[in-house]
């Protein structure tokens, strides 16, 4: 299990190579999810940057609903018990990302995000240039049942 930012999200809509990983290991057992604030970032920020690629912005609610098929949304009740951890842990830094990180916190895994703000916070964070490293060894773990 793996929790995503919004930066991640993003780039499932934007490009190809984020969106072809989550279909490529959501099979395999391997679970994504993201805090419902991060779908309602994506949300907020797609269009402008869809506009800027001059593409249409008809397609940001279909890409992101298909997405929720693949990444699972937490919802805030699942995460706000870790709030003020979260937010200590971000102290100086964007404390806006807390919801993330409550999510890896309860979740008790990783973050996938290009956001430097959560390293030195005690989640494990992966980047999408390495994050298939972390992808495979997530597949080997189901595998052998060690997941």
């Amino acid at each position: 299990m793996i929790v995503l930012d919004a930066n991640i999200l993003i780039r499932a809509v934007l490009g190809k190579r984020v969106r072809l990983l989550l279909e490529e290991y959501v099979p395999y057992g391997v679970r994504f999810c993201a805090p419902d604030v991060a779908y309602a970032d994506a949300e907020k920020y797609l269009p402008s940057l869809l506009e800027k690629k001059n593409r249409n912005n008809a397609e940001t609610a279909a890409a992101l609903t298909y997405l929720q098929s693949l990444v699972e949304p937490v919802d805030r009740e699942s995460y706000c018990a870790f709030e003020a951890e979260a937010r200590q842990r971000l102290r100086g830094r964007d404390e806006d990302d807390w919801p993330v990180l409550a999510s890896a916190l309860i979740l008790n895994c990783p973050i996938w995000t290009e956001d430097t703000d959560f390293f030195g916070t005690g989640a494990a964070v992966w980047n999408t240039n390495h994050i298939e490293i972390y992808l495979k060894a997530q597949t080997k773990s189901s595998e052998t049942g060690d997941a």
